[in-house]
């Protein structure tokens, strides 16, 4: 443990203590319902408060039903077009005492949340829950890969020292970028690297192509956030640094709604936090049990701002399991990621972002970057990031047909650069295909 860690991690605890010890209850009731579930009256309890809620404070939801199904499915560009509807009445001559959960617009459509005291607190309740069951400690020295641009996500110089916060660009993941965050993260002796799936790609993919020595690293926990991790990066970052990473999925505008814990391939979902729908691609029809269909999520813990039925954009498959004491625990078997990334084969099956993060990996001395764009249920192209000549195309596109078909019809477009979004990630396919677009 460093001197630094254990210096923020009392001083925390202590000023909890002094003001009641409600961020430590609060944390401990969170650990304790996503190990052990939830009981049905619970979700029960806090769908129903919610919705009551909405129904007296929010405009838009005033005439809305008794049950969650009476109230609409919304999507980013409903709260930003009924943002002031939708905003509670309680809140609306205080807009000012309330925080902003900002998306970068990896979706198309930039847009903030507000948020209140209670909802913040359980984000930070939420995202130790899953930190810590995996091993993170508080105060640790953690590094934070995105695009940090100022003026927007900069983290103040005094919330980076207090939460002991180093802020990594990752707006150049070449070579010679690579190499000095090798060397920063040596340097300011980083505990704990959180990081999109993308960045982590690229970095274990670095230390190994150039044996960079970690051994004087302080690295003992890696956090994944945002797209689907290669299985491949996952087994070269359990072999590089001795331990599994830690995978999840939830969003800037909610919180972490599901993680992995150490031994355990599935996603847990936080149904302390979140009620979880999956509705059918092209309608707001429940799907069955274990089918691929959109994520909808009823966020049970802001007022100001009630996300109820929000479309996150994302497409999976989810589980509900009681288990001997009647406590209800929810799974995700299968996350795809945006529908607007998710690919069809030629038979018009679904298939996982795994295929084209994973289908490159043989060749990643030639391929520095691609993009698989689906145009037609049977046509689609490959965006390489690789010099023309060097790149062994027929094995590249053999590789993606595996996943596609063989009567898929693949052209192969070289292109200088596939930039990351604004938000950091780098999407490996989208779907451009009209058929798929309804």
């Amino acid at each position: 443990m460093q001197t630094g860690e254990v210096l923020r991690r009392t001083a925390y605890n202590t000023l909890d203590k002094l003001h009641g010890g409600g961020k430590e209850r609060l944390l401990e009731a969170n650990k304790k319902r996503f190990l052990t579930g939830i009981s049905p009256d619970y979700e029960e309890r806090r769908v129903r408060k919610l919705l009551d809620y909405a129904r007296e404070h929010c405009a838009f939801y005033a005439n809305a039903g008794e049950s969650l199904v009476d109230f609409p499915v919304m999507k980013k560009t409903d709260y930003v077009d009924h943002r002031e509807e939708l905003l509670s009445d309680e809140y609306a001559m205080r807009v000012e005492e309330l925080s902003r959960l900002t998306t970068s617009g990896s979706t198309g459509v930039p847009f903030f949340v507000y948020a209140d005291r209670e909802k913040m607190e359980h984000v930070y309740s939420n995202m130790l829950t899953v930190f810590e069951l995996n091993g993170f400690r508080l105060g640790m020295r953690r590094a934070e890969f995105r695009v940090w641009i100022e003026g927007k996500n900069v983290i103040s110089k005094k919330k980076s020292f207090v939460n002991n916060l180093m802020m990594y660009d990752i707006s150049n993941m070449g070579d010679e970028a690579l190499a000095g965050i090798c060397q920063r993260l040596k340097k300011e002796k980083i505990q704990a690297i959180v990081a999109y799936s993308s960045a982590l790609t690229a970095l274990v993919g670095y230390i190994q192509k150039n044996n960079v020595d970690i051994s004087k690293w302080s690295v003992e926990f890696i956090f994944s956030m945002g797209e689907a991790l290669p299985k491949a990066t996952e087994e070269a970052i359990r072999e590089v640094f001795g331990f599994p990473p830690v995978l999840s999925y939830g969003n800037n505008e909610n919180g972490f709604i599901a993680a992995n814990l150490q031994g355990v391939d599935r996603y847990i979902v936080d149904l302390f936090n979140y009620k979880i729908e999956i509705l059918k691609l092209d309608s707001d029809e429940p799907v069955e049990e274990g089918e691929l269909g959109r994520i909808v999520v009823t966020d049970y813990y802001n007022k100001a701002f009630p996300m109820i039925r929000y479309d996150t954009g994302d497409t999976g498959k989810y589980i509900e399991v009681i288990d001997e004491r009647g406590r209800k625990h929810g799974y995700f078997t299968e996350i795809y990621g945006r529908r607007g990334s998710l690919l069809f084969n030629t038979k018009g099956e679904p298939l996982s972002i795994h295929c084209f993060m994973n289908v490159l990996i043989d060749l990643e001395s030639t391929v520095r970057q691609a993009k698989c764009i689906q145009w037609e249920r049977t046509r689609y192209e490959i965006l390489v990031n690789g010099e023309e000549g060097k790149v062994d195309e027929e094995s590249l596109v053999a590789s993606y047909r595996r996943y596609l078909g063989d009567d898929a019809e693949i052209t192969v477009t070289y292109v200088d650069e596939i930039p990351n979004q604004a938000s950091g990630k780098h999407l490996v396919c989208e779907n451009r295909c009209p058929e798929y677009q309804q």
